[in-house]
C-alpha cells in the first residue's frame, strides 16, 4: 500500500484524527486532516521529487531492530539457540555492515538460513524459499502468506511469516525513545519540500514506518509513503517517475547499496546517508547537496558522494 498526504484537507478536530491514525494525517500548521491516497491517485505537485529511505537513513532505528528483533526472532523461530552468537553476528554482517545492508527482510532471512543450513543445522525447504525470495515480484507478509497457501510441504513459508509477524511485534515493543530520527532530518526535509515533493520509499513494514514518522513529527513533511507491501524500491521509484517527473529532477536518499541500485536502475540521482555519519550527511544535504540538485550541478558531485559511500561500506573503489 502507498499512502499520500498530498490531498485536499477536511477540517476536523484533533481527537478524531487520532482515531484514524495511519489513514489520516493531521497537519498541525493548517489545522486540517489530509486523506491518505493510493499511488494511483497521487499527483505530481512540484517539478522535483525527493525519495527518502526510512530505517538507517532518516530514522535511527536500524541497528536496534536487527540486534533485538530480526536476529533473535529468527533464532527463536527455528530453535537455533545453540548457535545464537554466531548466527546473530552473521545476521548483522548481512543486514548492517556490508554491501547487502538494507536488504529486504525476506532476502536477509534466506541468506542467513542458507548459512545455517550449510554450517549448523539443516533447514527444510530453504532452497525453495531462497529461490522465491530472489525472484518474487513482491516481498511482504501478504506475499509470503499467499505463497504458503499455494503449497508449503516443508512449512518454511509458514515459519517465515510467523518470524516476520513476531519481528513486527518485537519492533512495536521497543521503547519509543529508542526509535528516533537522526539529527537534522526534519530541517533538511522542510528545506527540500519548498521545491520538491517528498516520498518515503522503504522496504520496512508499513505500520512501523507510519508510527515512527508520525511520532517524530515528520509525516507532515511527506507527500507519498511507499512501504514494504508496495513492491520493490525500484518499482516504486518507476511508478513515481511515471507521474511526470524528469529523471534528472528525481533524487534518492539512502544508506544502503539497494537504494543506490534502485536509483541507478531508474536513471535518477542518488545521495548517500553515510553509516555512522548520518547527521553530518543530512546537514550536507541541506546546506549543499539539495541546491546542487535543483541547480542542475549534481552529476559530478554525485560521483564523489558515491565513492565515499562505497568506501564507507568497505568496498574498494578505484
Amino acid at each position: 500500500m502507498i499512502l499520500s498526504g498530498a490531498a485536499a484537507g477536511i477540517r476536523k478536530d484533533k481527537h478524531r484524527a487520532d482515531r484514524y491514525r495511519g489513514l489520516l494525517i493531521w497537519n498541525m500548521t493548517e489545522g486540517i486532516i489530509t486523506m491518505a491516497k493510493d499511488i494511483r491517485e497521487f499527483c505530481k505537485n512540484k517539478d522535483y521529487l525527493i525519495c527518502v529511505d526510512s530505517d538507517g537513513c532518516a530514522m535511527d532505528t536500524m541497528n536496534i531492530k536487527h540486534f533485538r528483533c530480526f536476529g533473535p526472532c529468527m533464532v527463536r523461530e527455528w530453535g537455533l539457540q545453540a548457535y545464537e552468537k554466531q548466527i546473530q553476528q552473521h545476521w548483522n554482517e548481512i543486514n548492517l555492515y556490508s554491501m547487502t545492508r538494507g536488504i529486504n527482510r525476506f532476502k536477509g532471512l534466506a541468506a542467513a538460513l542458507l548459512e545455517v543450513d550449510r554450517d549448523y543445522r539443516k533447514i527444510p525447504g530453504i532452497q525453495i524459499f531462497a529461490d522465491w525470495a530472489e525472484n518474487a515480484p513482491e516481498l511482504s507478509n501478504r506475499a509470503v502468506k499467499e505463497r504458503a497457501g499455494e503449497g508449503d510441504s516443508d512449512g518454511i513459508f509458514a515459519k517465515a511469516l510467523s518470524w516476520s509477524l513476531h519481528v513486527n511485534e518485537s519492533i512495536d515493543a521497543l521503547p519509543q525513545e529508542s526509535k528516533k530520527a537522526f539529527s537534522g532530518v526534519r530541517e533538511a526535509l522542510a528545506c527540500a519540500r519548498q521545491k520538491a515533493d517528498v516520498a518515503v520509499v522503504s522496504s520496512a513494514n508499513k505500520e512501523a514506518v507510519i508510527e515512527e514518522w508520525e511520532r517524530c513529527g515528520l509525516l507532515e513533511l511527506v507527500d507519498v509513503l511507499c512501504c514494504q507491501d508496495a513492491g520493490t524500491k525500484k518499482d516504486c521509484i518507476a511508478t513515481l517517475l511515471a507521474k511526470g517527473y524528469a529523471p534528472q529532477q528525481v533524487l534518492v536518499l539512502g544508506d544502503a547499496p539497494g537504494d543506490e541500485r534502485a536509483a541507478a536502475e531508474n536513471g535518477v540521482y542518488f545521495y548517500p546517508i553515510l553509516v555512522k555519519k548520518e547527521s553530518e550527511s543530512w546537514k550536507e544535504f541541506r546546506l549543499e547537496a539539495f541546491d546542487k540538485f535543483t541547480e542542475r550541478g549534481f552529476a559530478d558531485y554525485e560521483q564523489s558522494c558515491k565513492k565515499k559511500f562505497f568506501q564507507n561500506l568497505g568496498q574498494s573503489v578505484s
